[in-house]
């Protein structure tokens, strides 16, 4: 049914049919229910992922009104269908386990999850509230570059979704060669909640490079919600799901994966520390 009536959206099938406005939008606000009865259908979440999970779709009263390219159609459909995998991780809590905690209390863990494979998840509180994180990391998520090493270009698509392409150096004494990354990611805002999801994707823009291994993301998210009892801090959970490709040993792999997202914490919070959020609007 969602196969079928995104096709019809995106006029693949038919060529007459890419100027038949309102046929197009009556697929849209399909596309739209259908994304929204699967949401709802699995495992009851916790509150603050159901918050946002009740209206997660990019694909529907914005879409309504806009029309986008079959491209960008496909890309808002990948974007929608991997946070709603993300947070589907996310809302499990069985089966966690350490693999790091830091002084400052930012841990990392990790479990196995059947057709997707090992996922590791970042907990932090971050001496900030939502609205400056969400600031930075979606309202400015072109400018990540400036201050996240791993990102090279960020390509923006409708206001909620973006092609990113990162690029990592070595890593684990240069045991792990270059990788690059191109993702779509999607953002959701539900009240105080924020999820900015993603997972691996094609854009031709963006070609594999010399010497350069193209890796790939899982379904992956960052979820922002104010801490409970502090409001002007925030607690940001990440879920990073990546398939590196090339041969490497899981010690490697599993090194590599936790000290990434310790190492994005504390980009992040260098940021937020010499950019406060009147200067980062400038």
């Amino acid at each position: 049914m969602l196969l079928a009536t995104f096709k019809l959206c995106a006029g693949s099938s038919y060529r007459h049919m890419r100027n038949m406005k309102g046929l197009r939008q009556q697929a849209v606000m399909a596309i739209s229910q259908e994304l929204n009865r699967r949401a709802l259908g699995g495992p009851t979440p916790s509150t603050w992922i159901n918050q946002v999970r009740r209206r997660s779709s990019l694909l529907g009263s914005r879409l309504e009104e806009t029309l986008y390219s079959d491209q960008e159609l496909a890309y808002l459909q990948q974007g929608e269908e991997a946070m709603q995998k993300a947070l589907g991780i996310l809302s499990n809590q069985e089966g966690w386990k350490k693999e790091s905690q830091q002084d400052n209390g930012d841990k990392v863990m990790s479990k196995v999850v059947p057709d997707v494979g090992k996922v590791f998840r970042l907990e932090v509180v971050v001496d900030q509230p939502m609205e400056r994180l969400y600031e930075e990391l979606v309202e400015r998520m072109e400018a990540m570059g400036e201050w996240n090493p791993n990102v090279k270009e960020i390509k923006k698509i409708g206001k909620d979704t973006f092609i990113t392409h990162e690029l990592a150096a070595e890593a684990a004494g240069n045991l792990v060669g270059p990788r690059d990354f191109v993702s779509v990611r999607c953002a959701k805002r539900r009240g105080s909640t924020c999820v900015l999801a993603g997972m691996a994707t094609d854009f031709g823009n963006m070609p594999e490079q010399k010497g350069v291994i193209r890796a790939e993301h899982g379904p992956t998210c960052m979820v922002l919600h104010p801490l409970a009892g502090s409001p002007s801090k925030t607690k940001l959970t990440w879920l990073l799901s990546i398939d590196l490709k090339g041969w490497l040993p899981k010690s490697i792999i599993n090194q590599v994966l936790s000290q990434t997202q310790v190492d994005f914490a504390n980009h992040l919070r260098k940021r937020l520390e010499s950019h406060p959020a009147s200067e980062a609007r400038c």
